[in-house]
C-alpha cells in the first residue's frame, strides 16, 4: 500500500497534485471546502471567506498552449485566452477524465495540521478536518498545500492615512465582480498589476472619471504578440531565454525596452518602471538540500526576483529557468542535445518553440507517449480557432532562421564586444 498523502484544495494544483500522487503510486486525499473543484477559476457573484475570488470578466493572461496540464491539450477549437467559464470546463473536464473527483472530499475544511509526535523517525503528519460541523483527526505521511496565495486581500489600509474618514466607497479587486455599480463615479484604481488594468478599463465605458495610481510603473504589453501569435507562445522560448541570459544586460534591457515600446512610448504615458528596464515573464526520487543551501538558494532567487519585478509582491519568476531546475532533479527536463541527434524535428521546435508543459512529459518518469504528437500539432491548436474560413496554409515560425540567427550569435557577441570595450 502506497503512503498517504493528504492534498488541501481541489484548484488547478491540487487537480496536478492528485494526478501525481497516483502516477507514482501514492493514496491521495484531497479535502476541498467548497462543494466543487476549480478554486481561483470557480466563479460566483459574491466574495466567500477563505476563497479566491475573481470578477466576471476574466479573462486568461497565458495563452492555452501554455497553461494546460502536461498531458492533457485544450481541444483545437478552444480560444487561445479564455474567460473563466471556458477554463472552468476544461478543468472539470480533466478532472473527470483522469478519474480524480473519487479522492476529493467536498465541503471539508482543513482547520490544523500539525507534526505527529513520532515524526522525527516517520515523518507523518496530523490532519483534522471538519464537515458538517464534526472533526476528524488522521494521519498521513505528508501533506500538500494547494490552497494557493489569492485568498486573502492585501488591503494596506495603515499605509493610507485618512483612509477611515474617506466618505466614498473602497474595495479590493477580490470584491470587485461587475462595473454597474460605479456608473457615472469618479474612481480611483490603485495599482496597475492585471487585475487593477483590468477593471479600470472595464470601469472607464461606465465611469465618469478613471484615474490609476501606479508606485513603480509598469510595462504594458498585449496578449497578441508578432504576427498575431500569442505573447507567450513567441517570447517564452529557449531560444529567447538563452539570448536575454548570453547577452550583455545592457543589450537585453534595450532589445527588451524597443519591444515594450513597439505599442506605445511609456514615458509619455508616465509608464516607466522605476526598478530599471528589464522583466521577466524523479530519478524516482531526489533528497532535500541543506537547510543552509535552502537559504542561500531563497536569498539567490529574491535578489534576481528584486531586479525583475522591483518591490513587487508577485510569485512570478523565470518561468523556463524555474522549470528546468525542477525537471532536472527528477530527470524531466528536455536533453536537447539528444533530441537534435535523434529527432532534429522536435528539437526544433523544443527549442526555437514556445517551452509548453508538454516538453516535460517527453522523457523522465512522467513520460507521455503524445508529448511528441502534442509539441508538433500546438501551432495548429493554436490557429485554429482564428480561422474561421481557410485562406491558405498555416503559417507556422520559421525555426530555420531562428537556427541562423542562433549559429550567428558569437559574430554578433564579437560585434558588441569590439563595439563596447
Amino acid at each position: 500500500m502506497g503512503k498517504r498523502v493528504a492534498i488541501v484544495g481541489a484548484g488547478v494544483s491540487g487537480l496536478a497534485s492528485i494526478r501525481c500522487c497516483l502516477e507514482e503510486g501514492l493514496e491521495p486525499t484531497c479535502f476541498e471546502r467548497s462543494n466543487d473543484i476549480g478554486g481561483l477559476w470557480k466563479f460566483l457573484d459574491h466574495a466567500e471567506e477563505g476563497r479566491a475570488s475573481i470578477y466576471q470578466s476574466v479573462f486568461t493572461n497565458s495563452s492555452k498552449e501554455m497553461m494546460c496540464f502536461p498531458d492533457f491539450p485544450y481541444p483545437d477549437d478552444y480560444p487561445n485566452y479564455m474567460h473563466h467559464s471556458k477554463l472552468q470546463e476544461y478543468i472539470k473536464t480533466f478532472a473527470q477524465k483522469k478519474n480524480l473527483l473519487r479522492y476529493i472530499q467536498f465541503e471539508t475544511l482543513v482547520s490544523n495540521i500539525k507534526k505527529c509526535p513520532s515524526f522525527l523517525v516517520t515523518g507523518q503528519w496530523e490532519v483534522v478536518s471538519e464537515k458538517d460541523g464534526k472533526q476528524e483527526s488522521t494521519i498521513f505521511d505528508a501533506v500538500m498545500i494547494c490552497s494557493g496565495h489569492h485568498v486573502y486581500p492585501n488591503l494596506p489600509t495603515d499605509s493610507f492615512p485618512g483612509l477611515h474618514q474617506f466618505q466614498g466607497h473602497y474595495l479590493h479587486s477580490r470584491d470587485y465582480k461587475h462595473p454597474d455599480a460605479f456608473k457615472g463615479k469618479r474612481v480611483l484604481v490603485i495599482g496597475l498589476g492585471n487585475s487593477g488594468s483590468d477593471i479600470a478599463v472595464e470601469l472607464s465605458r461606465l465611469a465618469t472619471q478613471v484615474i490609476i495610481s501606479t508606485r513603480s510603473g509598469s510595462w504594458v504589453m498585449s496578449r497578441v504578440w508578432d504576427n498575431g501569435y500569442p505573447w507567450d507562445m513567441v517570447y517564452v522560448t529557449r531560444f529567447a531565454s538563452f539570448l536575454r541570459n548570453a547577452l550583455p544586460s545592457f543589450v537585453s534591457d534595450w532589445l527588451y525596452v524597443k519591444k515594450m515600446n513597439t505599442w506605445f512610448k511609456h514615458e509619455n504615458y508616465g509608464l516607466m518602471p522605476l526598478n530599471g528596464n528589464t522583466s521577466s515573464m524523479l530519478m524516482d526520487s531526489c533528497t532535500l538540500p541543506t537547510t543552509n543551501e535552502m537559504i542561500d538558494d531563497i536569498d539567490e532567487k529574491m535578489g534576481k526576483k528584486l531586479k525583475w519585478f522591483g518591490q513587487s509582491q508577485t510569485l512570478q519568476t523565470d518561468y523556463i529557468t524555474y522549470m528546468d531546475e525542477l525537471g532536472s532533479f527528477i530527470g524531466a527536463k528536455p536533453n536537447i542535445l539528444w533530441l537534435f541527434l535523434t529527432d532534429p524535428q522536435l528539437a526544433l521546435e523544443v527549442y526555437f518553440g514556445p517551452c509548453s508543459p508538454y516538453q516535460f512529459r517527453l522523457m523522465g518518469p512522467g513520460k507521455w507517449e503524445g508529448a511528441r504528437n502534442a509539441i508538433l500539432t500546438q501551432w495548429d491548436r493554436t490557429v485554429k480557432p482564428t480561422r474561421m474560413r481557410a485562406v491558405g496554409e498555416v503559417q507556422r515560425p520559421q525555426h530555420f532562421y531562428n537556427l541562423l540567427r542562433m549559429l550567428s550569435f558569437p559574430v554578433l557577441l564579437l560585434a558588441v564586444w569590439l563595439t563596447f570595450y
